[in-house]
């Protein structure tokens, strides 16, 4: 459900990108975009490395940490609220927007802990991923925002 938000969150941008004439109307929804296949090609590999066994409820496994899931929801919620904030210019739709993001990501996070299918650890440690993520698509998204603005 996550990545299919955020494809719609860059066709938005991409769209109201070009409409307005920017030169790098296309950088931003590449960025988010990149910035989620970066998930699974990080996500593997140290999944692959710690070899953690997961909980009790799920099949005898290793592999469990950091989750990939919520990683993809933070990535995904997180890069579509990034690429959204600059067409809102309510602050109460602003603030908004920000909450279902961090109510979504909550939620999934809770969920997959709830459910049994993560120990707590593997979902924060999925937030400090996404957080080094999300950092690194705030940084292009605003260099790319001051860019595009005429001198």
């Amino acid at each position: 459900m996550a990545a299919p938000v955020l494809a719609v969150a860059a066709a938005f941008a991409a769209w109201r990108g070009r409409a307005a004439g920017r030169d790098l109307w296309w950088l931003p929804p590449l960025a988010a975009g990149v910035a989620l296949a970066l998930v699974p090609a990080l996500v593997v590999p140290l999944k692959e490395w710690t070899d953690r066994p997961g909980t009790p409820v799920v099949p005898p496994a290793t592999g469990y940490y950091p989750s990939g899931h919520t990683a993809t929801a933070c990535v995904a919620y997180g890069g579509a609220l990034l690429l959204l904030l600059p067409s809102v210019a309510s602050p109460v739709a602003r603030r908004v927007l920000q909450l279902a993001c961090v109510v979504l990501v909550f939620g999934v996070s809770y969920g997959l802990v709830r459910r049994g299918y993560h120990w707590p650890l593997d979902v924060v440690a999925s937030w400090c991923l996404c957080a080094v993520l999300l950092t690194g698509l705030w940084l292009v998204l605003s260099r790319s925002s001051r860019a595009a603005q005429p001198k």
